[in-house]
């Protein structure tokens, strides 16, 4: 089988022709964010729950017309299970590119911008763990840039992600309850509080800086239907953008 590596995930060309779609690799080792996150919870979280994603995923796109679209366009078009699985594949893989071992801090342009739509950092972070203490049963709480370009949180329940809404998603925050249980039983907002001192600001600010309306404008396309996050670039690019 041919192997093709990009952004978000591995992709393998099955014997039967079919693009299939490989569990992507931790940008990190199982341990490495302990005690924030206990390799144990790695254990089941990344190696049964998103495996199990990608895997549902493969068996559902297997002959039919979504076997040569891109992830994103599998999650805009498909409902159902479908729509679930292929969700639960990039909402995961995002959460993975989302966290740091160490901590680190916001600068440039993008602390500028929240500082503009939020008021402040800290003001954020209160956001953002209000966010995920009141959304009410499993989700998910995104930092999302809106078409016109200003930021602003969205939690999407179950499965649900930006990528329906036509936002760009910065960083996400899982809140299933598989994602903290094991570390923190139901004290949602302490795994909060301890996932905000773990958010990967180079991620955050690298994503930014690639959807930023001034230096977006005129850059070559991805034109790759096998990286998701590509393709969200290609349709920013292709739509209409205004400079906030």
């Amino acid at each position: 089988m041919q192997k093709l590596y990009n952004f978000c995930r591995l992709i393998y060309f099955s014997e039967k022709g079919f693009v299939m779609i490989e569990l992507p690799k931790l940008p990190f080792a199982d341990n490495a964010l302990e005690p924030f996150i206990s390799e144990e919870t790695i254990k089941y979280h990344y190696y049964k729950h998103h495996a199990t994603y990608v895997n549902k995923l493969n068996e559902l796109i297997e002959g039919t017309k979504y076997d040569e679209l891109s992830l994103s366009s599998i999650i805009r078009d498909s409902e159902g299970a479908m729509f679930n699985n292929a969700a639960q594949v990039f909402n995961h893989t995002f959460y993975w590119n989302s966290l740091s071992p160490s901590k680190l801090n916001p600068s440039g342009k993008l602390l500028t911008k929240i500082d503009n739509d939020f008021g402040s950092l800290e003001a954020l972070k209160e956001e953002f763990i209000k966010a995920g203490t009141t959304l009410f049963g499993s989700g998910w709480v995104w930092l999302v840039r809106e078409p016109k370009g200003k930021l602003m949180l969205k939690k999407t329940e179950n499965a649900h992600t930006p990528l329906s809404s036509h936002l760009t998603p910065l960083f996400v925050c899982d809140v299933w309850e598989h994602a903290y249980y094991i570390d923190y039983r139901n004290l949602r907002p302490k795994y909060l509080e301890e996932f905000w001192d773990h958010i990967n600001w180079d991620f955050v600010m690298k994503t930014f800086e690639k959807t930023d309306n001034d230096v977006f404008i005129g850059i070559e396309p991805c034109n790759d239907i096998h990286d998701p996050f590509c393709q969200i670039l290609d349709d920013l690019q292709n739509g209409d953008r205004v400079t906030s």
